[in-house]
């Protein structure tokens, strides 16, 4: 099998890892961190300009017709640079869910606009009590009136208050863990009766938590079958989930370089430290860590098209194996540079945060391999 890029797969990953290495560079990141919305929009329009918010979106929606493998192209560079435009969110949660199952006229409506950097989604599907059971909810949605009435909370919703459009898992029948009864609605994020509290996250990315009180929507705005939106939503997830796993391979990539060009030149008892044997054992296990993951990663790529059972079964373990290698690979980048290595200026721990959070992200390495095991 031919593991290596298409022409135009590389040109994508010349044109994002340039942007990383360029624009997104480690103060900048910084200086991004702290402004309100967490991102730059003109780095947003200029993704739109270059194609790749509409990187994975059929070429009628103003897409270029790529996949998993261009999604992993993309999300690699982002792990790199630390990017934290609300890509994942917006490219490919967001949009894969309205394209997989939303209507002819929500596929006009949003698929363009996504492209075209013109509208920013956040999906809300986490719950206080759900942990990482995506099953598990108790927000709900009455039907009333031709409508619906949207009641109840959501948590950790990625930059909902940038977001024009909140796509919303809510419960129109069956019990709170049922996996019947789950449905998808699409709501303005300004809609009456929706009310946030925004607040940055350990890798400082902006986060919200939702409250619903009685927000009314039209029937137009369920995506999906009524009642059967859990299926979409598990399909989107494992998509965002190997992208995640894709991001942390690049975030993995920069603690190694960093780590091994620190050891060359860190000198103790008048010898670079990279000498010392224990020192190159550490930096083996490193980059055994991340060339695992990064194999695995481009088997989820690939397999995101593959009926479910084998879809969830290898996003579960390339989504453990990630959480796994990022671990290691940052505990040990930190050691590594001894005191330094948590300190703010230093982007080391930085990168660290950002591979713990995406480990918990969609599940972290401990619930994935209890899905794997599950799908055996």
């Amino acid at each position: 099998m031919d593991f290596a890029y298409s022409e135009e797969q590389r040109m994508l990953a010349d044109s994002v890892g340039r942007f990383a290495r360029e624009i997104y560079t480690f103060e900048n990141w910084r200086k991004l961190s702290e402004t309100e919305d967490g991102f730059d929009r003109a780095n947003w329009a200029r993704m739109a300009e270059l194609g790749w918010l509409g990187a994975c979106l059929p070429e009628e929606y103003g897409g270029l017709g790529g996949g998993g493998v261009e999604a992993m192209v993309i999300a690699e560079a982002f792990g790199r640079g630390l990017i934290q435009e609300p890509y994942m969110w917006t490219a490919i949660v967001g949009a894969g869910l309205v394209l997989a199952g939303g209507s002819a006229a929500q596929r006009d409506e949003v698929l363009p606009a996504v492209a075209e950097g013109r509208m920013l989604l956040s999906v809300a599907f986490a719950e206080p009590q759900s942990r990482f059971d995506l099953n598990d909810v108790a927000c709900t949605a009455k039907a009333e009136g031709g409508g619906y009435v949207l009641s109840g909370h959501k948590s950790v919703v990625f930059h909902a208050q940038s977001a024009d459009r909140i796509i919303v898992a809510a419960r129109t029948g069956g019990g709170q863990r049922d996996r019947d009864g789950i449905s998808l609605f699409l709501v303005p994020a300004d809609a009456a009766g929706l009310s946030r509290r925004d607040y940055r996250t350990t890798d400082r990315r902006r986060a919200s938590d939702l409250t619903f009180y009685g927000v009314k929507l039209p029937a137009e705005a369920l995506i999906g079958p009524a009642g059967g939106g859990l299926a979409l939503l598990e399909q989107a997830v494992d998509r965002g989930a190997a992208f995640a796993c894709a991001e942390a391979v690049g975030a993995m990539t920069v603690l190694n370089e960093t780590t091994l060009a620190y050891v060359k030149t860190r000198k103790q008892f008048g010898r670079a430290i990279g000498d010392f044997q224990v020192i190159q054992h550490r930096l083996v296990d490193m980059m055994a860590a991340l060339e695992e993951a990064r194999s695995l990663a481009l088997v989820a790529a690939v397999k995101l098209t593959a009926p479910a059972p084998e879809r969830a079964r290898t996003i579960a373990a390339a989504k453990a194996k990630s959480g796994q290698s990022g671990r290691l690979v940052g505990q040990q980048a930190i050691q590594l540079h001894g005191g330094m290595g948590m300190t703010d200026e230093l982007n080391v721990g930085h990168y660290y945060k950002r591979l713990m959070m995406l480990d918990v992200l969609f599940g972290n390495a401990d619930h994935q391999r209890q899905r794997f095991a599950a799908y055996g």
